[in-house]
């Protein structure tokens, strides 16, 4: 997936306390953050037919220290074996339950352009613990045309198709001018997860989780780091203040 989490990137760990704060399950926000980033490398590990593997080799892989992992993972009750390291399928499936994978979420995707279609021709959430139960979109032309394996219905029927799937997460892929209204629909219908993909800030009440996708902060913050290599490379910097940073 593009997926929310595994959707682009790494962010930097809050350098504040708030990330030290325990989440509802007991576990730490900040290592919740890194668990889909290590559930991501053990699905690769576990691809390649590798059975067990060191905390170093897991760390490297994920991008962190190898404390900090064994320090996350110890938080899920695993602390490996000494000289063996981790089983991998059971530390897939011990990654999986921390996060709520185990069981199949029905997702609704509100916004049939390009990025909802692709979102929903995705083969990949099936086997990541989420199940698009259903499109929905404005636009009358789309309406009636197969996805994935749904079928495009109107936006008016967001209500009824909640809660006749039992909808846990939304996904919000139309047009900033359309998000907000978008968002307090599935609020109102009692969707609680929301995966915002317009460029703009929602308006949620409290209890409402909403994680916010935008790819074009993603490309800025790599561009500034390509600016900054080829400025190293040159033995100069293009921008003073960048020469001070």
């Amino acid at each position: 997936m593009p997926t929310a989490a595994e959707l682009p990137g790494s962010a930097e760990e809050p350098s504040s306390k708030a990330g030290d704060r325990p989440s509802p399950g007991g576990i730490p926000e900040a290592t919740v953050a890194r668990l889909p980033v290590y559930l991501r490398a053990l699905y690769t590990l576990a691809e390649r037919g590798v059975g067990t593997v060191a905390s170093e080799e897991l760390a490297v892989a994920a991008g962190v220290n190898s404390a900090k992992l064994r320090k996350d993972l110890s938080y899920l009750g695993s602390y490996g074996i000494r000289g063996v390291g981790y089983d991998v399928d059971y530390l897939v499936y011990q990654v999986s339950r921390a996060l709520g994978l185990t069981q199949n979420w029905p997702v609704v995707i509100v916004g049939a352009g390009n990025l909802g279609r692709a979102l929903a021709n995705y083969g990949g959430f099936a086997t990541r613990g989420f199940r698009i139960a259903a499109v929905l979109d404005t636009d009358q032309a789309m309406v009636g045309r197969e996805l994935g394996s749904v079928v495009v219905r109107h936006v008016s029927e967001l209500e009824a198709v909640v809660a006749s799937q039992a909808i846990a997460i939304g996904v919000i892929a139309v047009p900033a001018g359309a998000a907000q209204a978008v968002c307090d629909r599935l609020v109102a219908a009692r969707v609680t997860s929301i995966l915002n993909f317009a460029p703009l800030v929602l308006t949620v009440p409290a209890g409402v989780d909403v994680r916010k996708v935008d790819l074009s902060i993603e490309l800025q913050i790599l561009a500034f780091h390509a600016q900054r290599r080829s400025a190293e490379r040159f033995g100069q910097f293009a921008d003073p203040a960048a020469a001070e940073a």
